[in-house]
């Protein structure tokens, strides 16, 4: 019998391609791994995600307890102590300090770290599945419909996306709640005109035209055709967006209007310490750090899903 010419690498991978069937889902995961940004990314997440879960654990003081009462040798805005580090062991450790209210620094910086998935990921889920459906309609249906949903999107799209949102918390009242809904809200615009445009690439695409062809009703298109196959840029924007919904929201607390005094939201700790920038810099500068960080990852993260899932940068 005589010997195969093909090389040895170029046969094993053939093998390997017919005993193995193609993975939509392996193709993509494999296509974002190999996206620099995106790991850097899903670093600094994965250590977002896992302080939040274990923040009981990893938190050394009730986030919203003073200690003024509860600790003997406590000072009111102490700097950072650690005993490793050559602080005093007469004086009580804490990592990153005290505040103004006798409150441990570290441990309501951890347990903030809740609050920012919490609101990152159901301020914009809540903004994506209102534009979703919004952008969807409008870009299949066109027509009269069309303009009329994409005009009212115009008008919200008009005003600064940080005054509306207080305009909404002015008749909606304060509160950490009431500012996810109104970011929410003023983030709906964004992801309706890119679920509208990826809508309009895809309903006159060969495949559409042949379920139409076969009698599969609109609202069946629509749902199993043309949406499944609209939601790339929708997933890349919200990632992108929940940096954005975490700066808004930051800034709200930062004014007072969102999260109260005694919850550990990194915005309202920047907001409540600020008069002590130069007086005790790590107030600011630690939930500041944090804030940042976080945004980097998620940008970070949806850069690299950009350059994995679009066709034409892939």
């Amino acid at each position: 019998m005589a010997a195969s010419t093909e090389p040895i690498p170029e046969l094993l991978a053939d093998r390997l391609a017919v005993g193995r069937d193609a993975s939509l889902w392996r193709d993509t995961l494999g296509n974002v791994l190999r996206q620099r940004s995106a790991v850097i990314g899903l670093a600094i997440l994965a250590v977002l995600v896992l302080t939040a879960i274990f923040a009981d654990v990893i938190a050394t003081h009730d986030p919203e307890l003073g200690l003024l009462n509860a600790e003997p040798g406590v000072e009111r805005r102490d700097a950072p102590c650690i005993h490793v580090l050559g602080c005093p062991t007469s004086k009580p450790q804490h990592l990153l300090g005290t505040d103004g209210n006798f409150r441990d620094v570290f441990s309501r910086l951890v347990h903030g770290a809740r609050i920012s998935l919490q609101v990152g990921f159901l301020t914009v889920g809540f903004a994506i599945l209102i534009g979703a459906v919004i952008g969807a309609t409008a870009g299949y249906v066109g027509g009269f419909l069309d303009n009329v949903l994409m005009r009212l999107m115009d008008v919200l799209l008009a005003f600064p996306s940080l005054l509306l949102a207080i305009a909404i918390l002015a008749a909606l009242g304060p509160g950490l709640l009431n500012a996810q809904l109104a970011i929410g809200i003023v983030a709906i615009p964004i992801y309706a005109r890119v679920m509208r445009a990826a809508v309009l690439s895809v309903r006159d695409l060969d495949y559409v035209t042949a379920s139409r062809a076969l009698g599969e009703s609109s609202v069946g298109l629509l749902v199993r055709r043309v949406v499944p196959n609209s939601l790339t840029p929708m997933i890349v924007q919200g990632t992108l967006g929940i940096g954005v919904a975490l700066l808004d929201v930051a800034a709200l607390s930062f004014l007072g209007l969102a999260a109260e005094p005694k919850i550990p939201e990194w915005g309202a700790m920047i907001g409540s310490e600020r008069n002590q920038l130069f007086s005790a810099p790590h107030l600011i500068l630690a939930p500041g750090f944090a804030i940042t960080l976080v945004v980097l990852g998620f940008n970070l993260l949806g850069d690299g899903l950009r350059d994995a899932l679009d066709p034409r940068l892939n």
